[in-house]
């Protein structure tokens, strides 16, 4: 779904559940992303989650989302929890962090 001309950024902070560590799910996730042309980042956290910081237009990271719900092949995704904001216009690109 492109992003609608009228359609204002919006920011979603995204921490997946599940397998999602050790399947090559941070470099799915960038795949899509970066498709979507979404700007943000994609880190591993200590705990075994994923952690997404996304900006783009809101029908287009919902996109996303349905896309990171259905996983990676090796990935088996239990929840994915999402909080919204305002965008912060910090990002240029979409990257995987480390």
């Amino acid at each position: 779904m492109p992003q609608s001309v009228d359609e204002p950024p919006v920011r979603a902070h995204i921490l997946v559940v599940g397998r999602v560590q050790g399947v090559g799910f941070r470099a799915f996730a960038a795949r899509i992303a970066t498709r979507l042309n979404l700007l943000g980042g994609v880190r591993n956290l200590d705990d075994g989650r994923v952690e997404l910081e996304v900006e783009g237009g809101k029908t287009v990271i919902e996109e996303l989302l349905r896309e990171l719900k259905a996983g990676s092949p090796a990935a088996h995704v239990r929840t994915i929890a999402v909080e919204w904001s305002v965008a912060t216009g910090r990002h240029s690109h979409f990257d995987i962090w480390h």
